[in-house]
């Protein structure tokens, strides 16, 4: 089954805060009944994304050592993965920062803090418009 056949099931979440990806976990898991993959930091990510091969991967913006934008480039040059869509989620949203993460091969971005009873239906939104083929809304 590929991509453009399924429903969005299972997610990766990147965040070099432990507490943040606990919330995360929590409301995609149980609020959105998706599987989620928990990274804790880019280097982690990296490492294990591979293994994981989640539908989607939802990533911060500002983390130490590697950001958020840095991981995606490094993400892109990994045949295994290169293929799978990156939400960036920051509080960095101003409209030169959005153009810039777009430009990067960002498959959208949502904005910190979020809600986490609309985070689920706003990635699933965000994984539609990455079906060929589709419109975007």
């Amino acid at each position: 089954m590929t991509r453009t056949e399924k429903t969005l099931q299972h997610v990766a979440c990147v965040d070099d805060d432990a507490d943040i990806l606990q919330i995360t976990k929590f409301a995609l898991e149980e609020i959105g009944g998706l599987t989620v993959t928990a990274f804790e930091g880019p280097h982690a990510a990296l490492a294990g994304m591979t293994a994981a091969q989640p539908d989607l991967i939802v990533m911060d913006v500002m983390m130490p050592d590697i950001d958020g934008p840095t991981a995606l480039k490094q993400l892109k040059r990994m045949e295994a993965v290169a293929h799978i869509p990156v939400v960036f989620m920051t509080a960095r949203v101003q409209p030169h920062e959005l153009r810039d993460y777009m430009a990067l091969g960002a498959a959208g971005v949502i904005s910190k803090p979020y809600d986490p009873v609309t985070l689920t239906q706003q990635l699933v939104d965000i994984w539609r418009r990455q079906i060929p083929g589709r419109a975007v809304a």
